[in-house]
């Protein structure tokens, strides 16, 4: 079983979730993930919204997709980088998960509101908004992260 670091376990999963799994020798898991993405994937046809995404064909990429299956794809993606990550943390790292969940509940809300969003008079559609939201769920993940470590040192030190 290979040792994964932090970031080598992430990337693998943004390239495919359940990657960093398998990797590390999870393999029922890692297969569990490969599969739930090919299932969602197709389902909501999310390749042919990606393609038509960058070719500019927003409306096109928005008429193919399936949002009742896409929505499931963000919580899946990032728990299986959360899932990563979590097997290659040290042992005594806290709220590392924040910034996943985070950011899961942002592109969902980003999928949800994207065909009603235009900004400048560019329509991201249902790729380039999502997408776009991973950053905010970040920042909040994090902040609130930090937030609770803050915390957890005033009131260890507060003893």
């Amino acid at each position: 079983m290979k040792k994964l670091s932090k970031l080598e376990a992430v990337l693998w999963s943004i390239a495919f979730p359940g990657f960093s799994q398998l990797l590390s020798g999870q393999y029922i898991k890692g297969i569990l993930f490969v599969i739930l993405e090919f299932i969602i994937n197709m389902n909501s046809h999310f390749n042919s919204a990606i393609m038509y995404s960058f070719l500019g064909e927003i409306k096109r990429a928005e008429s193919v997709v399936n949002y009742q299956w896409l929505m499931f794809y963000p919580c899946v993606y990032m728990f299986s980088m959360w899932d990563g990550y979590r097997t290659a943390m040290p042992e005594g790292e806290k709220y590392s998960y924040l910034p996943f969940v985070f950011s899961a509940y942002m592109v969902t809300v980003g999928l949800m509101i994207s065909p009603k969003v235009t900004i400048f008079n560019v329509h991201p559609g249902p790729v380039f908004l999502p997408m776009s939201f991973v950053i905010p769920g970040l920042l909040i993940g994090f902040f609130i992260r930090w937030l609770l470590i803050s915390r957890d040192k005033k009131a260890v030190g507060s003893k």
